[in-house]
């Protein structure tokens, strides 16, 4: 006989969303559950395995213990294996099928998952796509909480994290859009020195401002943010109004924008690097069947 087991799948998810949130509180709150339930259970997984998780600071919060880094990683996979027992027991074995977690880089979405929910669909029909949209910061969150099982991203901020492994699949290198009624909208290719005494335009995501300012930066001046936001194709319809230039890395198929204006592109010859698209996950992780089905239809839509 195989001897029962003292702690329950609940207790290491309500374990896992405390530690990546480092705070009771907080790991309630994303559970829509009381404080005390989430204590409770983490007190009584401590009891069970008979080690202690957390260091519990007063005003300061949670911090792992060396026991509780351990059980994090551990936590995780089996958390997917107890999914993977799930879809067997349904009678799902003998076809890829069930649900697929996929965290996806905002700006990155538009070029990706269309092309991918149609061709999961024709090839397996019986996996269905859950998508987080976020930037880089919260997909690493919501990996190290198993929300997510990978995530589509740029590769800005991932080194980081020692607690991932990721791999390139696409590198996107950076272009310049300007009005498309601009002095310099009938050229080809452009050097960000030729437009440093217009304003710039940023796309203010963390990681890529950083990157964008650092561009125009290595001209030797400094970069004139007049407009500011979060939204890639608010850039965009900025940008056709004539109020300034910017820089971009992923390339709608249209040149019109939301605003009704148009755009021109123009390639860089500043030799300025471009980002690589990466699928990120937890290292060590064991990705499940349909998991790997979907990050092997990425790499196929990279590569074309």
């Amino acid at each position: 006989m195989t001897s029962p087991v003292g702690f329950t799948l609940v207790q290491l998810r309500y374990f896992l969303i405390a530690a990546e949130r480092g705070s009771m509180t907080e790991a309630s709150a994303e559970l829509h559950i009381a404080q005390s339930a989430v204590s409770a259970a983490i007190y009584n997984l401590e009891r069970d395995l008979q080690v202690q998780l957390f260091i519990r600071r007063r005003g300061r919060g949670l911090a792992l213990t060396p026991a509780g880094e351990r059980l994090q990683q551990q936590a995780r996979d089996l958390l997917v294996r107890a999914r993977e027992l799930e879809r067997e027991a349904r009678g799902d074995g003998e076809t890829i099928s069930g649900p697929v977690a996929v965290g996806c880089f905002v700006t990155l979405a538009p070029s990706y998952l269309p092309t991918l929910f149609t061709e999961c669909t024709e090839r397996y029909p019986g996996i269905e796509i859950d998508v987080v949209e976020a930037e880089t910061d919260q997909l690493v969150h919501a990996l190290a909480a198993g929300r997510i099982d990978f995530a589509l991203t740029y590769g800005l901020g991932l080194a980081a994290e020692p607690a991932l492994s990721s791999e390139t699949i696409a590198r996107a290198p950076a272009y310049v859009i300007v009005s498309a009624d601009h002095p310099l909208a009938g050229q080809e290719s452009v050097r960000l020195a030729e437009l440093s005494r217009e304003p710039l335009v940023l796309l203010d995501l963390p990681h890529s401002r950083d990157y964008f300012r650092s561009l125009v930066a290595a001209t030797g001046t400094a970069p004139d943010v007049r407009y500011r936001t979060r939204s890639y194709e608010t850039v965009r319809s900025l940008v056709a109004r004539g109020l300034g230039f910017s820089v971009l890395n992923q390339r709608p198929a249209t040149r019109q924008t939301y605003g009704g204006g148009e755009i021109a592109e123009l390639e860089l010859r500043d030799g300025s690097p471009a980002l690589e698209v990466k699928l990120a996950s937890m290292a060590g992780m064991t990705q499940s069947a349909r998991a790997l089905a979907v990050m092997g239809l990425l790499r196929e839509i990279a590569a074309r």
